[in-house]
């Protein structure tokens, strides 16, 4: 069954209003905002990757998704695989101290298991946060007419993987974005009261984006010429078309996905000024359904892979 038919089928049982009918980041319960993310060794991290950075992506992913919700983070349960390598799991647990005192974060509590020699190691970790005072901003409130941004620069951390696995020169820049992404944490509560809609990009701009015009009942048109590419990555890849849809398409940016009025543009520039943060306009929402591309002036095929699913 795949990732979507299996989801479809979750939706049936999670009936509850805070699912938010499982299409958005997170949960949000009360007051609470709730997000649970997995990663599993060979599927979201290489095996021969760091434990320090495994420990601190499987906490950044989650961060992530509480940031596109403008939540502040109150703590993390863990869930994890104990394997044969004791230094291994030893070097986790100083990397989760690292990054959880990096954040302010509690660890509540969680659960361990065993799991067979030579198994792929597999985490899962629970994110607890507090919702803004204006509600929690879901990926279904964009309307036809917003602008469609995005925050920082995106495809660094796809650069980062082939750099990881040998296939291009490396640069500390995407590497660092791979192995130890950046939730956007203050940016995304500093937006609420501007945004109608908010995600975070962690499967790719192009899928995810898809994913914000179905769960809003818009068209979304993207310019791909908009979207923000690092001095990092352009070291290393021409600026072409086929540079740019491979960095919207690859996924690990964990940069926000945003929808607003346009009139909010200006708002929305001083804030990210404020935080010397870099936000870019990269398309628009309108009637209608669906993905569009848009290249200097010409309308594009979607491509065949369109980011990361399972």
């Amino acid at each position: 069954m795949s990732e979507t038919d299996f989801i479809a089928r979750l939706r049936q049982i999670a009936t509850d209003p805070a699912a938010r009918g499982l299409t958005d980041d997170a949960a949000v319960l009360g007051d609470l905002v709730l997000t649970h993310d997995m990663i599993v060794e060979g599927i979201h991290f290489l095996p021969d990757e760091r434990p320090q950075d495994v420990a601190w992506k499987i906490v950044a992913v989650n961060l992530s998704d509480l940031a596109a919700k403008g939540a502040v983070p109150v703590g993390v349960l863990l869930g994890y695989s104990l394997g044969a390598d004791v230094a291994w799991d030893a070097a986790f647990a100083d990397g989760l101290d690292i990054v959880l005192r990096r954040y302010a974060l509690p660890l509540l509590g969680g659960d361990t298991v065993s799991v067979p020699a030579g198994a792929p190691r597999s985490f899962g970790l629970t994110a607890i946060g507090r919702a803004p005072a204006e509600g929690a901003p879901s990926r279904a409130g964009m309307r036809p007419g917003d602008q469609l941004w995005v925050s920082g620069s995106i495809g660094n951390a796809g650069v980062g993987l082939a750099m990881r696995l040998g296939e291009i020169e490396a640069n500390e820049t995407c590497l660092a974005a791979y192995s130890r992404p950046q939730p956007q944490l203050t940016l995304g509560q500093a937006l609420v009261p501007h945004v109608h809609a908010m995600m975070d990009v962690s499967d790719g701009l192009l899928i995810d984006a898809g994913r914000m015009a179905a769960a809003s009942g818009c068209d979304v048109t993207l310019m791909i010429e908009t979207i923000p590419l690092s001095a990092a990555l352009l070291a290393v890849r021409p600026d072409v078309l086929d540079t740019r849809l491979a960095a919207a398409s690859a996924g690990d940016d964990y940069q926000l996905l945003f929808a607003a009025d346009p009139g909010k543009a200006g708002a929305i520039r001083e804030i990210a000024a404020g935080l010397g943060l870099a936000v870019t306009p990269v398309g628009h929402a309108g009637v209608g359904e669906g993905l569009t591309l848009i290249h200097r002036a010409q309308r594009i095929a979607l491509p065949e892979r369109l980011g990361f699913t399972h």
